[in-house]
């Protein structure tokens, strides 16, 4: 009974013993175990794992990529225009020992707002040394590739590795919206003005051009015709002449008989001329034939 009464409590002891002096670590995680403070073991891979009971102990940080996001910030960029800046990070802790040896005991709370420092320290750098237009267009990923470039190296010291670093929100602030907007549509007035004035000097340009043009057109066109019209009048005059020379009194005849249907057309009813003019000869030599 006695010698019952001795084991046991010696066998809850082994077996407490036993069972604290072994431990295991996650996937998700890292492991530190801590010796009156002072880190002993670095413990990465994920199994059972052991350390000595009761003077040593065992410190635990997550393993995964995490997030933080960083406080709005006010960003005056190079041109003076104030802008709201909200951004978020992921990162994680990359070198579990001096993690420890950064932020001692606070962990990673005292990890996160150190690294909020870093973060903002290094967006207001970055996106003050740009305008604001660089900001709010396509050019903020290369923007938020150098806040990145340049945390990592600070977020070393504190062993942690940042992955990356996004720009949640560029807004302008409130009270600088209607001011803001108004200056915008000043100076798109003034490019449209611009613009307008620019296309209406071109058509200017194009519509004088085309008159210069239709000018040159209709003065060749009608060179050519009046060119065209002399030959075909001097063709004609020939052929005149031809027919004249070849039996003068035919020619006279049909002359008249033209002048004859010119005249005497409907609608011509009175006509004025002395009985002995000319005009009457192959029509009196008719009616003394008759």
């Amino acid at each position: 009974m006695r010698k019952s009464t001795f084991l046991l409590p010696v066998a809850v002891i082994l077996i407490a013993g036993v069972l604290s002096s072994v431990f295991i670590v996650d996937e998700r995680e890292k492991a530190l175990v801590l010796q009156f403070g002072r880190v002993v073991a670095v413990k990465e891979d994920p199994g059972l794992a052991v350390k000595l009971p009761l003077i040593q102990e065992v410190v635990r940080y997550d393993d995964r990529i995490l997030s933080r996001d960083v406080e709005t910030l006010q960003i005056t960029p190079s041109d003076d225009r104030r802008l709201e800046v909200d951004a978020f990070a992921r990162y994680r802790i990359a070198d579990v020992e001096q993690f420890r040896q950064a932020v001692g005991a606070g962990g990673i709370r005292s990890a996160e707002s150190r690294l909020d420092s870093i973060l903002r320290a290094e967006t207001r750098e970055v996106l003050g040394s740009v305008s604001s237009n660089e900001i709010l267009s396509s050019d903020r990923a290369t923007l938020m590739l150098r806040i990145r470039n340049a945390a990592i190296a600070e977020a070393r010291a504190l062993g942690l590795e940042v992955i990356d670093v996004r720009l949640k929100r560029t807004d302008l602030p409130e009270a600088n919206l209607a001011a803001t907007f108004a200056r915008m549509e000043a100076e798109r007035e003034r490019e449209a003005a611009d613009e307008i004035a620019r296309g209406n000097e071109a058509a200017q340009r194009i519509r004088a051009q085309a008159d210069r043009t239709q000018v040159e057109i209709v003065s060749d066109a009608k060179r050519q015709s009046e060119i065209i019209r002399g030959e075909a009048d001097a063709k004609r005059n020939a052929i005149f002449a031809a027919a004249y020379g070849a039996d003068p009194e035919f020619f006279n005849f049909y002359r008249s008989l033209q002048a004859y249907r010119t005249a005497l057309q409907s609608g011509n009813s009175s006509m004025v001329m002395n009985p002995d003019s000319e005009f009457f000869n192959y029509l009196k030599d008719a009616n003394a034939g008759n």
